[in-house]
């Protein structure tokens, strides 16, 4: 699984409510979702993000709450993959149970620049930055992780396995 775009770079503590400000929170719509994404840091984020552009991030991206909501809008917008130092855990599972995969590393995420072209192989546990001719390790995902990834999340892996029972 290979993933391919231009990183979108932010801070550490990007909370749910940065992500996906509270007052939206009253529709479960993936496409409504998408038009506020990182509302809260980049008003035209939503406008300017386009399909397969990944996240870098610093350190505890996805903290606060325990919305669903936040890995939706996400994703919905395009992002293929979020790479940070580390992950609030409830967003990590969050996020893997809808089919977005994760990425932990500390040297990606330092070096990484909005715009850079980054290239993500997910089997692999390898980042490399196109841009600067950089490769990064990160922290290998469990297989169980990678099928709910190729699954598009915890409800398709489901259906898979019980589809290959009947």
């Amino acid at each position: 699984m290979i993933f391919q775009g231009r990183a979108w770079k932010f801070e550490s503590n990007i909370d749910t409510d940065v992500i996906i400000p509270a007052k939206y929170l009253n529709t479960s719509d993936p496409k409504e979702l998408a038009k506020h994404c990182m509302e809260g840091v980049d008003k035209k984020f939503s406008i300017k993000v386009e399909t397969n552009d990944i996240i870098v991030a610093k350190s505890n991206f996805g903290c606060g709450s325990s919305r669903e909501h936040a890995p939706v809008a996400i994703k919905e917008s395009g992002i293929s993959c979020i790479i940070a130092y580390s992950f609030a855990r409830i967003f990590y599972r969050n996020a893997f149970n809808i089919g977005l995969p994760l990425l932990e590393s500390k040297e990606a995420a330092e070096k990484i620049h909005t715009g850079d072209e980054v290239k993500v192989d997910l089997l692999k546990g390898e980042i490399y930055n196109l841009t600067q001719n950089k490769k990064f390790e990160a922290q290998p995902i469990p297989p169980f992780m990678l099928d709910l990834i190729k699954s598009e999340g915890l409800i398709g892996y489901i259906r898979k396995k019980l589809k290959s029972r009947s």
